[in-house]
């Protein structure tokens, strides 16, 4: 963690306006602006009024890596830290300056080891204020972070006072500037900075059980450099749990070959949609932003096709070689979501049906390696695999990857996770039948077993699991270790739900509702999974935006969400998943009436709809089981009332 200027608060104290503004803007010389340095000129008298007479350290501009911003002044006094946010002339305490503390407050708390066990006091300070709000308060989660204080200049020493009182007791650990940050980005905002051109190794967490994130970035590089160096052509699996950062390890393959030389170019490419739509238009916004900022104006139509060269939907790179049949521009192709590639049947299919390819004859991972192997010195496909996350039609699971090297491609060299064994991912029969044709190389360093997504929770996703595999005893043994850091809670009313997110989300922490793509009998709640919803409003826009995940009015399915992430989620559970005794039973909404799903495929796909719901919140979530209605066929109590005892049964608290 960095500063523009540290000092004891009795030095700062001593310090001349000139002086300290001379360090600041020599520490800030590559960014500094006039603007900013008439702010400091007013700040500091009003810091060093409210301070006289103090012990303690000052902190100006103090980092904030993963969100790529600085916090105005931190003041560490006994052992209380206060995140001052000034708004120098302002007479309004507007929201977003509300929620920007708060969420600097927020980081600290959550990611920054020396603010862990300290108590932490978010200000707002509009210096021309006419109202003050100075009650110290905490929120629920009892995490000894107070709500953001809202004070004129005139105010702070009386803040501060107010809290020595409060909280004698404080604990802070070791020096503020030298302490461990450990931050887990969600993928926009890990996007945004690698496309910045930020190391990987500053936005996400550094510490032993997160190593593997490095490891598994490393591995890779060497098997590119190995491919390029020995003209050879590779594929490589990486398996991970829900959220590890399989997503993360592949948008940093690609920005870090991005604008280098050709032959070493490479694209991320994904299926999911919405995950691609909303990285765009995030990468795209931020490029705006960030050229005006620099004096320079572009529209946002250009930045986002700049923003294609590196990501890409996997359709729309696929129709592309249709007709090109050159190599593509890229030696490397970083295919997320492998899993969810299509297989011959549906492939076929819609060749015939929608691009009038009469004589196409390929499954989707056949004809995506067809494309590298076009090359004629190196290429390297790397397979991002989720285990148990096919949840479409045609999804043909990696074993169709593994199928297409054995019959077409197997003098390509193949680096495989030991992992993808597992039955989850159920290819081991297309592994041990590839190994009799090529040497499969097996590497550790291609799984990633910890999940990154819930910094919380790390074993979210097992306990996930657990509990849809009906592994009654471990899923309570799992929940048991999640409990304390990861609040999931049992509800059957939805308004009672929606107050407990909006109640537990503190500054921009996002929330939305989610659910089943098949629950269509939720309509009596204003729940309509059929009404159009843009992913990209939805998680991309503010508070203010009736589209946003925010106001809880449109829902997002298992398709809007898979490889995105909410902080806090409400997850409602329809007739469409029934727990019983013996097992769960799927249905789909037909007509009037819901029907039993018979197909294998089909009843596997809505029960890894359910696990990719259950593992998008990376704070906590209310799991909504609606009451029922018996006078209504299509909603009667027994469709709901097994399935709510069943995770009461595991220990879930209820509200």
């Amino acid at each position: 963690m960095n500063c523009y200027y540290h000092n004891s608060i009795d030095q700062f104290n001593l310090d001349s306006t000139n002086e300290i503004i001379g360090s600041i803007t020599l520490s800030n010389q590559f960014d500094g602006t006039i603007l900013q340095n008439k702010s400091w000129e007013q700040q500091i008298p009003i810091l060093k009024k409210s301070l006289s007479g103090l012990s303690g350290e000052i902190y100006f501009e103090f980092s904030i890596p993963r969100m790529g911003k600085r916090v105005d002044t931190i003041l560490v006094v006994e052992n209380i830290v206060f995140i001052i946010e000034f708004k120098v002339g302002e007479r309004i305490f507007y929201n977003s300056d509300v929620e920007q503390v708060w969420d600097y407050a927020l980081d600290l708390k959550n990611f920054y080891k020396p603010s862990h066990e300290a108590v932490l006091v978010p200000i707002l300070i509009a210096t021309e204020a006419t109202q003050n709000y100075t009650q110290i308060e905490f929120t629920s989660h009892d995490d000894k972070l107070t709500k953001p204080v809202k004070i004129n200049k005139d105010y702070l020493r009386q803040v501060i006072n107010d809290c020595i009182k409060l909280f004698p007791d404080s604990l802070l650990v070791n020096d503020f500037t030298t302490g461990v940050y450990c931050p887990t980005p969600t993928i926009i905002e890990a996007a945004l900075a690698l496309y910045n051109n930020h190391s990987v190794e500053n936005i996400t967490r550094s510490d032993a059980d997160a190593v593997n994130l490095t490891k598994t970035t490393a591995k890779i590089s060497e098997i590119i450099e190995f491919a390029k160096r020995e003209n050879k052509k590779a594929i490589c699996f990486v398996t991970g749990v829900p959220g590890a950062g399989k997503t993360l390890v592949g948008l940093k393959v690609a920005t870090t070959h991005l604008d280098q030389e050709k032959s070493a170019s490479s694209v991320y490419l994904s299926g999911n949609g919405p995950l691609v739509a909303i990285l765009q238009e995030a990468l795209a916004r931020d490029k705006v932003t960030q050229e005006k900022q620099n004096g320079n104006k572009i529209t946002k139509a250009s930045a986002k096709q700049e923003v294609k060269l590196f990501i890409q939907i996997i359709h729309h790179y696929r129709d592309a070689y249709l007709v090109d049949k050159t190599a593509p521009y890229d030696h490397v192709a970083i295919f997320d979501e492998a899993q969810r590639a299509w297989n011959k049947d549906q492939t076929v299919k819609f060749m015939r049906q929608k691009k009038n390819q009469k004589d196409f004859d390929s499954s989707e991972p056949d004809f995506l390696i067809s494309c590298l192997d076009r090359h004629q010195d190196w290429a390297v496909v790397i397979c991002l695999v989720g285990g148990g996350q096919e949840i479409n039609t045609g999804e043909a699971g990696i074993s169709e990857w593994l199928n297409a090297i054995n019959k077409k491609y197997p003098y390509w060299q193949v680096y495989i996770s030991p992992n993808l064994t597992d039955s989850e991912y159920d290819a081991l029969t297309a592994i041990e039948t590839l190994s009799k044709k090529t040497v499969i190389k097996f590497d550790e360093d291609l799984h990633l077993a910890v999940s990154m997504r819930s910094f919380r929770a790390e074993n979210l996703s097992l306990f996930i699991k657990h509990l849809l595999d009906l592994n009654i005893d471990n899923a309570k043994r799992t929940y048991q270790l999640i409990a304390d850091k990861y609040p999931i809670v049992l509800a059957r009313d939805v308004q009672i739900a929606k107050r407990w997110l909006k109640e537990k989300a503190r500054g921009s922490e996002r929330y939305g509702m989610i659910v089943s793509s098949q629950a269509l009998r939720l309509k009596p709640f204003a729940i309509d999974v059929k009404s159009p919803m843009n992913p990209v409003h939805w998680f991309l826009e503010g508070k203010d935006d009736v589209r946003s995940s925010y106001y809880l009015e449109d829902v997002a399915t298992e398709f809007h969400v898979q490889g995105l992430e909410l902080d806090w989620a409400c997850v409602t559970w329809d007739g469409d998943l029934r727990y019983t005794t013996n097992g769960w039973k799927t249905y789909s909404f037909v007509g009037k009436n819901w029907q039993n799903i018979h197909s294998t495929e089909r009843k596997k796909y809505l029960i890894n709809a359910y696990r990719v719901l259950l593992t998008r919140a990376r704070q906590g979530m209310v799991i909504v089981v609606p009451q029922g209605d018996d006078s209504d066929h299509t909603r009667k109590c027994e469709f709901y009332n097994a399935t709510y005892n069943y995770l009461k049964s595991l220990g879930i608290q209820t509200i």
